[in-house]
């Protein structure tokens, strides 16, 4: 028999996902991970293969918490449209998964620090930008449908829009600006959404 693993594997892609969302992926070395996950070189190696290799892992992992919030938030469950928007914009500049001020996204750090370079890492950061566009496609179809938006509103032009928005948010919460700036910014684009059927002013 193989001699047992001395470490959960899960835990380690979890302390792993915590340091490249920290520092990015060019900027952590395989020192940098073995110290960060107790591991010798020899065994890192060994269970996951390359630091690449552990990148997409964690990447992986970071994408299933962040897409499964994504979702929770974007889900109207009886609520206002605008107001759901609102608040889910407004936590991703206010209350960072990982409670700390100033990281921004994973998938967006990466997708700015390493473009369409990386095939798989680029196949990765798409899918997780595609998980967000659903999401925001099907609260936006909602609200038409309710009346809540208007009955013209173009839902695809209106997801780029968002989407875009909600990426500038996340790069502008990691340089730090003041987020009462941001929440202006925020209003700001849902109002571009235009009024509601109640309201045709």
């Amino acid at each position: 028999m193989g001699r047992p693993r001395q470490f959960d594997e899960r835990e380690a892609v979890v302390k792993a996902t915590d340091l490249f969302w920290r520092r990015g992926y060019s900027a952590t070395s395989v020192r940098d991970l073995g110290d960060e996950l107790e591991l010798t070189p020899s065994s890192l190696y060994r269970t996951f293969k390359d630091k690449h290799t552990l990148f997409l892992r964690a990447l992986d992992h970071y994408r299933a918490t962040e897409s499964a919030q994504a979702e929770q938030w974007l889900s109207a469950d009886g609520r206002p449209v605008r107001d759901v928007l609102r608040d889910w914009m407004l936590w991703l500049v206010t209350c960072p998964a990982g409670g700390e001020p100033g990281r921004g996204c994973l998938v967006v750090n990466t997708a700015t620090e390493l473009g369409t370079a990386d095939d798989q890492v680029s196949r990765r950061t798409e899918a997780a930008f595609d998980v967000t566009r659903r999401a925001l496609r099907s609260l936006l179809l909602e609200g038409r449908a309710s009346g809540e938006l208007p009955a013209g509103l173009d839902i695809e032009a209106a997801v780029e829009l968002l989407f875009t928005t909600v990426l500038g948010l996340r790069v502008r919460e990691r340089a730090g600006h003041d987020a009462a700036r941001l929440a202006t910014a925020i209003d700001a684009a849902i109002r571009v959404l235009g009024p509601t059927a109640a309201d045709p002013s």
